[in-house]
């Protein structure tokens, strides 16, 4: 029986690269997005990811026309720069609401299904900000730190029903979410020009950085197990990010962020 897969954010980057990958897979794809891209063997269903109700209703139709959901994939996000004092509260809110909150809506509307089933696989794309804090990219640091707390959370919390989680970490990917990326250098005269050195560094590494289609080749990989470690770097580089993350002395691994991003 082929299983049956949520992709959120499907539409471009990793989400789209992901959907196609486990539509090879043998999977019957969904994507979730605010805005259709037609991409062959994967099936769109508008939603916004912020919106609990078009959430819930466009899990509710998927299940009315395959009777289940095997696999969810929660990549919907975006990004957002800039010195935080000076970040409006209404962005770093909207950072929260689709990278965090949006999520959330998309596990509570499959687990009842995934329960009810006796399992099912949820895999959130967290990044390796999310342990290694970036100055000047607090907020997406943020809301990638919390999912990591959410999967672990939620990880013991279903285990009983069967259903496994997971949080894939990537570092820099050659994708839209670069050009997608809300920036503001207010107060940069006040930083010494620090806001914008260090997102021209961020943006330098993202566009030499890993292909979306070998991520999104990966994060399926992750879906269509049944299980793994609950928080998962994608990359040779930050898979050893990860380890020294956890090795060395928080200061000195700050400290080294530090030099690389807020010099």
């Amino acid at each position: 029986m082929k299983k049956v897969a949520i992709v959120t954010g499907g539409s471009g980057g990793i989400g789209r690269c992901t959907a196609a990958s486990l539509q090879k897979a043998g999977c019957t794809v969904y994507e979730f997005s605010r805005r259709e891209k037609p991409q062959e063997g994967v099936v769109h269903l508008t939603a916004d990811m912020t919106d609990e109700q078009q959430v819930r209703a466009a899990v509710d139709e998927v299940l009315r026309r395959e009777g289940r959901i095997d696999i969810l994939v929660n990549n919907a996000g975006f990004g957002i720069s800039g010195a935080a004092e000076l970040t409006e509260s209404k962005d770093a809110h909207a950072q929260l609401e689709l990278n965090l909150y949006g999520m959330d809506n998309a596990v509570k509307a499959v687990l009842p299904a995934m329960r009810s089933q006796g399992g099912g696989r949820i895999v959130c794309m967290s990044s390796i900000a999310g342990i290694l804090p970036i100055p000047f990219q607090l907020w997406y640091s943020v809301s990638k730190a919390a999912i990591n707390a959410y999967v672990l959370a939620l990880q013991n919390e279903v285990r009983p029903f069967g259903v496994t989680v997971c949080a894939v970490m990537p570092g820099d990917i050659a994708s839209g979410f670069t050009d997608a990326r809300q920036k503001s250098a207010a107060g940069d005269d006040l930083y010494a020009g620090r806001i914008e050195r260090s997102v021209a560094v961020m943006e330098r590494d993202e566009r030499g950085g890993m292909k979306p289609e070998d991520a999104g080749a990966y994060v399926a990989r992750m879906a269509l197990k049944t299980s793994s470690k609950p928080l998962v770097a994608l990359g040779l580089p930050y898979k050893g990010a990860a380890v020294l993350a956890k090795l060395l002395p928080r200061r000195f691994s700050n400290w080294i962020i530090g030099l690389i991003y807020a010099k």
